[in-house]
């Protein structure tokens, strides 16, 4: 089978109907530098620059760096930079796929192997936006990073020395600072970003003028992304690639749904085109509020839901979307609860809450419950507890539905017991390994090993969760009703069965 390349751009190949082929843009400079290879990235912002640049908008390529010494940068090297991006969801209620052969990444770098190139990337004019994801620990201050290293060990660090060999190259000149825009899932993440380099200056002892430049001609971005990206379909890629006709080991799929907010100048967005071609890039002058939706509402909805649907019996989101009773459960968590906890435009909301139910029920991707249940804890006391919160100081009464979802919460580590760093814990339909911090699992271990299964016992429980303020950074019991509440849900659940406790509530 032939191998994705230039050549097989240029050669005249039967691609199939369908799929959308490109012509080989040899001829355009790099001007981004892109510090992250992976699935993300590419079927997210190098998809974005390849629209722009079909449109004639952009006219530019990235070269990627890997970020760590294990990485694709050879495969990508092998195929000229070229992949084909899959994206699959529903439109309308339908099912849709769109396929296409990403064009806009130019090469890769390995700078653990070759360190020059990387740091001659700085010295192109060309060359003025920085993106990453390199996880959300990759903007970590590293002690063990030194400005000789080649390279140094922290993402931060390498765009350091990259910066620093810039601001020498250009002699300071004001027109060659960057335009960074980190995609890493942590809040202010550009602030979070510049700080670091910073520090790194200062303990580098680099020079007052390139600080100065460093604040005065870079842009550190905050920016917020939000695409589902399911990367190399492991399960399908031979079918797909009999299909295409090629050989592709860089295949990439995601969702169709797909934001970027960025918060930063609007003359920025005149440079970075992106609302031109359809795409859903935001650009503010305050995101918060954009963060705010989607925690609450998307993540918020998963977390809240996904305890109880596990312990019903349910395997993954879109088993989750279809059942009569789980089904009403989160829809009506989402528009009966959440969204009015939340002071922003509702039709803000609702539009970014219809979007959510629709990619909750994607056929192409099965995202597994267990998964979403690995820290669920501190997931919940950031995605789900403001909205309780806010619900009972807004209405003066607490949301059933999502307090039967702390309740759920509390249930999942009924008499579970310590393996190692998991819990093995139970629910009706058998065994699960249930993962997060140790020190929380064993506080859930010990809570629950004193329970004798009597309201009284599982009141205590529910009790001694709440007021543990180093889950929660407060103490809950002292919010009005919470307790009771809590603990009579919790003793409806460990006693009747989740199956029958949520036909309850949900009025089924």
């Amino acid at each position: 089978m032939a191998k994705l390349n230039k050549e097989l751009l240029a050669g005249g190949f039967a691609f199939p109907a369908g799929l959308e082929a490109a012509p080989y843009p040899a001829d355009l400079p790099e001007r981004v530098i892109q510090f992250g290879e992976g699935n993300f990235l590419r079927a997210f912002v190098d998809w974005m620059f390849h629209k722009l640049n079909r449109q004639g908008l952009f006219n530019g390529r990235v070269v990627v760096v890997q970020p760590i010494a294990e990485g694709l940068v050879d495969r990508l090297n092998a195929q000229d930079g070229l992949y084909t991006l899959l994206l699959r969801g529903l439109e309308n209620g339908k099912p849709v796929e769109y396929k296409e052969i990403i064009t806009s990444v130019s090469r890769g770098i390995n700078p653990y192997v070759d360190w020059d190139a990387f740091l001659k990337c700085a010295e192109n004019p060309d060359i003025e936006y920085v993106i990453s994801n390199t996880t959300e620990a990759g903007i970590a201050y590293d002690p063990n990073d030194r400005p000789d290293m080649r390279p140094p060990a922290s993402f931060p660090g390498k765009l350091a020395v990259y910066l620093y060999h810039r601001f020498r190259h250009f002699s300071g000149d004001p027109a060659k600072g960057m335009v960074i825009l980190p995609c890493e899932l942590i809040d202010r993440n550009g602030d979070n970003l510049k700080k670091i380099i910073l520090r790194l200056a200062d303990e580098w002892q680099w020079p007052q003028d390139f600080k100065d430049w460093l604040e005065n001609h870079n842009y550190f971005l905050n920016t917020l992304v939000d695409r589902v990206v399911t990367g190399y379909p492991k399960d399908e890629a031979a079918a797909i690639q009999a299909q295409l006709g090629y050989e592709d080991e860089l295949l990439d799929a995601g969702e169709l749904f797909h934001l970027w907010v960025i918060e930063g100048p609007a003359g920025l967005a005149e440079r970075l085109p992106f609302t031109q071609v359809g795409l859903n890039v935001i650009w503010t002058d305050d995101m918060m509020p954009y963060r705010t939706r989607k925690v609450r509402i998307l993540n918020g909805a998963h977390t809240a839901a996904v305890p109880a649907s596990f312990l019903y019996g349910l395997e993954t989101v879109g088993e989750m979307m279809d059942h009569p009773v789980m089904g009403k459960f989160v829809r009506q968590v989402v528009d009966e609860e959440i969204i009015p906890s939340i002071n922003l435009d509702k039709g803000m909301l609702t539009d970014f809450a219809a979007a959510v139910m629709e990619r909750f029920q994607n056929p192409y991707i099965k995202h597994y419950l267990i998964s979403i249940l690995l820290n669920s804890s501190s997931k919940f006391k950031a995605r789900v507890l403001p909205s309780i919160l806010e619900y009972h100081a807004k209405f003066g009464k607490l949301p059933e539905k999502l307090t039967f979802s702390l309740a759920a919460l509390i249930a999942v580590y009924a008499g579970g017991k310590i393996d190692g760093s998991a819990m093995l814990a139970r629910r009706a339909k058998g065994e699960f390994t249930m993962r997060d911090d140790l020190p929380v699992l064993e506080f859930f271990a010990r809570t629950w090993a004193d329970c004798d299964g009597s309201p009284d016992g599982v009141r205590q429980v529910a009790a001694a969760v709440l007021a543990n303020t180093a889950l929660w950074g407060e103490d809950l019991t002292q919010v009005s009703g919470l307790t009771d509440k809590t603990a009579d849900y919790l003793y409806q659940i460990v006693t009747d069965g989740m199956q029958a406790a949520a036909a309850r509530l949900v009025g089924r």
